[in-house]
């Protein structure tokens, strides 16, 4: 049972980062790959925070900032420079690596002896009732923002951008300037989920973010499926879908464990069943014509 719940309460701390690649992937359009850097920067700003005694809401509000700053810079070479999407965000995920050794110093840092977010608001006995209870008081404070945030003017236009440029650049809305900030919400929120992971394994490592793309983008898969499947049509709703997502990712890699598979081959069942949820439904629709 101990061992569904951790996967269940990492699907929590990954949900930020599912709502951040649903923002980059579902509305723009965009693969972007500087989600695997600014993880881990929003992981290595939180271990040196946690380490100099800074308080919790500082570190939080450092880890939103510097996975924004990843996220613009990212915009930045993709709209300014005219470089793709995708490789804009491996060369910044790449220079990220040695930003965050950088930061971190070393490449693992400890966070055994230091009180974290789980702690600080911890209102059960049961440490693991309040690492729930802070899983999903995060889950439902961001769905609600960016819930909001897109049903505004704002986020109606950053929707618009993505669906069709040349109507919103009729229309007089900046599109490069859509994505900048889009990008640095997407990033920002994908620091949100270092920041919890960090605290919730109480360890930050240098690669911890390899591959977390994938991760996401399996979860996000997921939640668009059942969306689609189920025919929800009310944007907060989806996005919980979508970090529900997140959480049946997490169980479905906790049931392969379960049966025995060898951890060392979890990044190939990690590819293996995006591949699946990517590939199995185009077979079908492609059998059906």
């Amino acid at each position: 049972m101990i061992f569904y719940l951790s996967a269940l309460l990492l699907g929590l701390c990954l949900s930020a980062m599912g709502l951040g690649i649903f923002i980059t992937m579902k509305i723009f359009k965009i693969p972007d790959i500087t989600t695997d850097g600014s993880y881990t920067l929003g992981a290595a700003v939180t271990a040196i925070g946690l380490i100099q005694g800074w308080s919790l809401g500082l570190i939080l509000l450092f880890s939103i900032g510097a996975g924004a700053m990843a996220g613009i810079l990212t915009g930045l070479v993709h709209t300014r420079l005219k470089i793709d999407a995708l490789l804009a965000g491996i060369l910044v995920m790449t220079g990220l690596y040695s930003v965050n050794l950088t930061i971190l110093g070393r490449s693992n840092i400890p966070l055994n002896n230091v009180n974290n977010i789980f702690e600080a608001l911890s209102i059960f006995g049961n440490p693991i009732y309040n690492e729930l209870w802070v899983g999903i008081l995060f889950l439902g404070i961001l769905s609600a923002l960016l819930a909001y945030l897109l049903r505004t003017d704002f986020g109606i236009a950053m929707r618009a951008t993505g669906n069709s440029e040349s109507m919103t650049r009729a229309m007089g809305i900046n599109n490069d300037r859509m994505k900048i900030i889009g990008l640095a919400i997407a990033n920002a929120l994908t620091a949100i989920s270092g920041f919890l992971m960090a605290q919730y394994q109480n360890f930050t490592d240098i690669n911890m973010g390899i591959g977390i793309v994938l991760v996401g983008l399996g979860s996000v898969l997921i939640g668009d499926a059942l969306i689609n499947w189920l025919g929800i049509q009310h944007l907060w709703l989806r996005l919980l879908f979508i970090m529900l997502g997140c959480i049946l990712f997490q169980m479905a890699l906790a049931v392969a464990l379960a049966q025995g598979v060898n951890p060392n081959m979890l990044k190939l069942i990690t590819s293996i069943f995006v591949l699946a949820i990517v590939g199995i439904p185009r077979l079908i629709k492609r059998e059906a014509l």
